[in-house]
Parts: C-alpha cells; sequence; structure tokens
C-alpha cells in the first residue's frame, strides 16, 4: 500500500495546493464581504429558524430541520473524531486553527450555497425536487456554463462513491471496533497485501453494510427520518464527552490555545531560523487544517445545498441562515473539542517515532488522547468514542448517498435506472471500505472534495452579485428577520 499512498499524496498535494486554499478562503471572504458579515450579525436568528415549522404550500420535501440534520448526517462524521487527529498528525496543533478559520470564512459560504441551491431549484410536476451547485451554475450562470455543473456533478458522484461518503466512514467505524474489542490483532480473519485484518473489522463492516443498504434503499424520507433522530442524540453524547475532557483539564486549555497558534504560524521553528522549515510547517498546517475542515463541515463543497434544496419554503435566505449553523456545529463545537483533546494530551502522542512519539493515527490517537485527558483505564472512553463514531460515520454513509444520487439524477437528466444501480455500488464501496489504510481513504477523499470545491467556488464568486442583492431585498422586506 506505501506505492498508492505516495501516488494518492501526490495528487492531493496537486488538488490541495496554494490555489486551492486561496479559492475556498477568498470565496468565504467574498461570501462575508456580500453578506455583509451575515454569520456574526445573525447568528442568534439563524438558530432561532432551526426549529420553523415547514411552510405548506411550497414546493419541497422537507422541513428546514430535516434539511438540516440530513446535511449534518453527512458532515459530522469521521471528520470530526478521525480527520481532526489525521490533520494534526500530518500537520501539527497549527492545523486546528486554520480549520477554525476556514469554517469562520466558510459559515458565510454554506450560507450562500444553500441560499442560491434554493433560488435556483427545479421542481418537477409531481412535486419532486432537484438542486444544489449544479442547477445553480447552469440556471443561474447560464447554459454555456453547463459543462461546469456537469463536472461538479460528476465530482459529487465520484466523492460520495470513492471518498467522503463510504471508504472514509466505514473504514473509521470498523477501526473503531478493531480498536475496542481486539486491539492486539490477536483474532486474524485473513491477510491481504501484507497488511493483517481481524474478525472485528470483518464483522462490523458486514453489520453496517448490511444496514446502511437497508436505509439506502429506502430513499430520501427514510434517510432525513433516520438522520433527524441520530444527529441530535450523538451530538449530545460527543460534546458530552469533549466536555468532560476539557472540564477535567481546565489548566491545561491556556497552553493549548498557545501551541495551536504558534504551530499555524511557525513561531517555534522561526525561533530556530529555519526558514524552509517554517513554510513547509505552516504551509502543511493550511493545507491539512483547511482540507480536514472542509472535509469536516464541507462549507464550499457544493453538498449541504443539495438537501437545503428540498426543504419546503418560498424564503431561501431563511434556509440558508439555517443551514449554516451547520458549520458552526460541527467544526467550531464539535472539531474544537477533539482537537483541544489531543493537544491536551501531549505531542508524544502524534509525534512520528524519528522524534520519540507514538505516531499515532486516527481514532487510535482520539482515543488515546481521551483516555489521557480523562485518566482511568480508558476501556469505557474507547467504547463511547466507537459508538459515537459508529452513529456519526454511519449517518454520514447515509447522507452522501443522497447526494451522489442527486448528482446522478442530473447527470442522467432525471433517469432513475443508473440512480438505482449506483445504489447498489455504493453499497460495495462501504463493503469494501475497511480493507484501505487510513491515510489512503482519507487522501482518495480530499482530492475528490477539492475537485467538487473548484467549480462550486467559482460559481459562488460569479454570482456573489446575486447573493448580496438576494440577502439586501430579505431584510429589507423583513428588518428584524422573518425566522
Amino acid at each position: 500500500m506505501n506505492g498508492l499512498d505516495a501516488f494518492l499524496n501526490a495528487i492531493d498535494d496537486v488538488v490541495w495546493g496554494i490555489p486551492t486554499i486561496v479559492l475556498i478562503l477568498a470565496t468565504g471572504l467574498l461570501m462575508t464581504i456580500a453578506c455583509r458579515g451575515i454569520q456574526f450579525t445573525k447568528c442568534k436568528m439563524a438558530f432561532k429558524g432551526i426549529f420553523k415549522e415547514a411552510t405548506e404550500g411550497h414546493a419541497g420535501e422537507l422541513s428546514g430541520f430535516a434539511a438540516l440534520c440530513t446535511a449534518l448526517s453527512a458532515t459530522i462524521g469521521t471528520g470530526n473524531i478521525v480527520g481532526v487527529a489525521t490533520a494534526i498528525a500530518a500537520g501539527g496543533p497549527g492545523a486546528l486553527f486554520w480549520m477554525w478559520i476556514a469554517a469562520i470564512l466558510g459559515t458565510a459560504t454554506k450560507y450562500a450555497e444553500c441560499m442560491l441551491a434554493i433560488k435556483y431549484r427545479t421542481v418537477a410536476e409531481d412535486g419532486h425536487v432537484l438542486g444544489g451547485p449544479f442547477y445553480t451554475i447552469e440556471k443561474g450562470m447560464g447554459a454555456k456554463w453547463k459543462w461546469l455543473a456537469v463536472l461538479f456533478a460528476v465530482f459529487g458522484a465520484m466523492a460520495g462513491l470513492l471518498g467522503i461518503g463510504t471508504m472514509t466512514q466505514i473504514n473509521g467505524i470498523t477501526s473503531a471496533i478493531n480498536n475496542v474489542f481486539d486491539p492486539q490483532n490477536a483474532h486474524i480473519a485473513f491477510e491481504f497485501a501484507g497488511t493483517s485484518y481481524s474478525w472485528a473489522t470483518v464483522i462490523g463492516g458486514l453489520f453496517v453494510t448490511f444496514f446502511a443498504g437497508l436505509v439506502i434503499i429506502g430513499g430520501l424520507k427514510r434517510i432525513s427520518k433516520v438522520a433527524s433522530v441520530v444527529v441530535p442524540f450523538m451530538a449530545v453524547i460527543y460534546v458530552f464527552l469533549g466536555l468532560s475532557v476539557l472540564i477535567a483539564n481546565l489548566t491545561a486549555i491556556p497552553a493549548a490555545f498557545g501551541l495551536i497558534f504558534k504551530s499555524a504560524f511557525g513561531y517555534k521553528a522561526m525561533a530556530g531560523g529555519a526558514m524552509g522549515f517554517v513554510f513547509k510547517q505552516i504551509t502543511d498546517a493550511m493545507q491539512k487544517g483547511i482540507a480536514r475542515g472542509i472535509f469536516s463541515n464541507e462549507a464550499g463543497l457544493g453538498s449541504a445545498p443539495i438537501a437545503a434544496s428540498a426543504v419546503q419554503t418560498d424564503e431561501p435566505v431563511e434556509q440558508g441562515m439555517v443551514n449554516m449553523t451547520g458549520t458552526i456545529i460541527d467544526t467550531l463545537i464539535i472539531c474544537t473539542m477533539t482537537g483541544l483533546a489531543i493537544i491536551i494530551a501531549g505531542a508524544d502522542l502524534w509525534n512520528s517515532p524519528e522524534i520519540g512519539g507514538q505516531g499515532l493515527k486516527g481514532i487510535a490517537l482520539t482515543s488515546a488522547a481521551f483516555s489521557t485527558a480523562l485518566g482511568g483505564d480508558g476501556v469505557s472512553v474507547q467504547f463511547f468514542l466507537m459508538m459515537c463514531l459508529i452513529f456519526f460515520a454511519f449517518t454520514t454513509i447515509l447522507g452522501w448517498d443522497y447526494y451522489s444520487e442527486k448528482c446522478l439524477e442530473y447527470l442522467t437528466k432525471g433517469n432513475m435506472g443508473p440512480v438505482k444501480a449506483y445504489r447498489w455500488l455504493y453499497i460495495l464501496a462501504v463493503l469494501i471500505g475497511p480493507y484501505f489504510t487510513v491515510n489512503a481513504v482519507f487522501t482518495i477523499a480530499d482530492i475528490t472534495n477539492g475537485l467538487m470545491a473548484i467549480p462550486n467556488c467559482v460559481s459562488l464568486i460569479v454570482l456573489s452579485g446575486v447573493v448580496a442583492k438576494t440577502t439586501k431585498d430579505y431584510f429589507d422586506r423583513y428588518p428584524n428577520g422573518r425566522l
């Protein structure tokens, strides 16, 4: 697998080079300016609108809350537990700072892309709704840009099938199960390409694939119904666990924040005068932090607008504000808790063995960090983390199937035959996901995420005037907000 990992890392470095990072941050900054800092000025109103009832008599299939939960089901996943750990292991504590920056700017991006998705959505005669960046590009930018819409839809289907939707999630689940039930790999089921796989991994993978298949075949209504129950429940459990870590280590939090800021700008390396290393440290932190931030909250990726477009509402701005709360919940709250726990636990966990560390990755790093921070034998902590990760990742599998199907539905012009066949391929990808390395599946996800984000961000920049005008028009009509 080393050769595959090296090949994927080379592609990842190109896709997530400086141009993509600048594009994503610039898009967030432009949307913040166009919407007059809506993530700051209308945050309270946005959270208030989460539980607003669906608007009867208007096109759409979901309430705002169900759409937000469907979007959160896709965003709150392994990125929050495993993704943060891999970002810190690869880019240092400074990666968390760049995740924050991406999230703060990305909140405005999430608002804009979801608002535009409702504004430009298409409603069939039977009430079936299809919307997302592909229609935003085609209808907002004009037919001559349809090639860009097609490109986004192709990348979206790829991301679901090969990256963020399937392999990363099931890989995280089975790694967590194996970490709890067979951490020493004492019960091997088989070996492949020099890697041994335990019975815990095999059985866990089969169970998750089976239950995911049952829900996926049921379509959007079943996915949103499951998400509306599971997402709030799992978020509360994980937040409680994260708060327990922070409360138990209150005195260590200031030092953790200091390390994050120093690492983000390479201060430690600067003191040594190694400017080449300084630049690499900063770019690594930026690349991994922003990439994992996008992986986690999906702001700018163009996925959440697909769910938002199905909301029963006649006011795009309202649902745009509701959806932007997802970025706050996902990254600024949940990812921050994970990152602080890992940093508080100590650098010897994530540093490579060559410099005196254990070099832990993925769920093993997060489990070790939480266990160290909370003390005790760590077994109960690992079990609770496993359960959280199972819920997180399982709902992400469901949410991304929906996104991918909508991308494919756009490409096939509504022909559901290929979509139904795609569902089985999607389930197959879940089945084989546990047998790839953690680095490989996350790198594949990073690549496909980056490819999705590029056409979506281009469309947001081009349509920034529409975003500003639509937002201003809404608040001119409803000075205090209609939510």
